[in-house]
Order: C-alpha cells, then sequence, then structure tokens
C-alpha cells in the first residue's frame, strides 16, 4: 500500500537525510525512467528531483507538507514510504 496525499503527491523516505518528503505525481514518469535506465548498476548516478519536505504541524499533531521549501533530492536515495 503506498502512502499518498490526495492524488497530488507521493511520499518517499530519504534514506541518508532520514526525512520524508512528497514528490508530485507528475513527476513519478522522471524517477520510473531514472530507475529503469539504471536498472542493475552498481553505481547509480545523482540524478535529482524536487520535492517537498515533510514537517510535524504541532496544532493537528501530524505531519503536513511544507510547500514554502522545494528542495532537490537525488533520486537513488528516495524510498516509496509505506
Amino acid at each position: 500500500m503506498e502512502f499518498t496525499l490526495g492524488s497530488d503527491y507521493f511520499i518517499y523516505e530519504h534514506t541518508t537525510l532520514g526525512v520524508l518528503v512528497a514528490v508530485n505525481v507528475n513527476d513519478l514518469k522522471e524517477m520510473k525512467a531514472y530507475w529503469k535506465l539504471n536498472k542493475g548498476k552498481s553505481e547509480l548516478p545523482a540524478d535529482l528531483i524536487k520535492g517537498f519536505p515533510m514537517i510535524h504541524d504541532e496544532e493537528q499533531d501530524s505531519l503536513k507538507i511544507d510547500f514554502t521549501e522545494e528542495k532537490s533530492y537525488e533520486i537513488r536515495a528516495l524510498n516509496k514510504f509505506d
């Protein structure tokens, strides 16, 4: 089961930073092409994709997307968050 927010974003865990990242569904094609192109390679290129970090909302005591802080993340470090 994939964790999604509505139908616009998929949530990934950044394995080296230890944060959750929301990636727009429109950017998933780029990620899929990256993995297809680099399947089986021992050294993966450091291609980047844009995403938004997830932050803790103290008022709601839950996670939310921080839309004020779009960043670039290495695709090779992102894993689907289930």
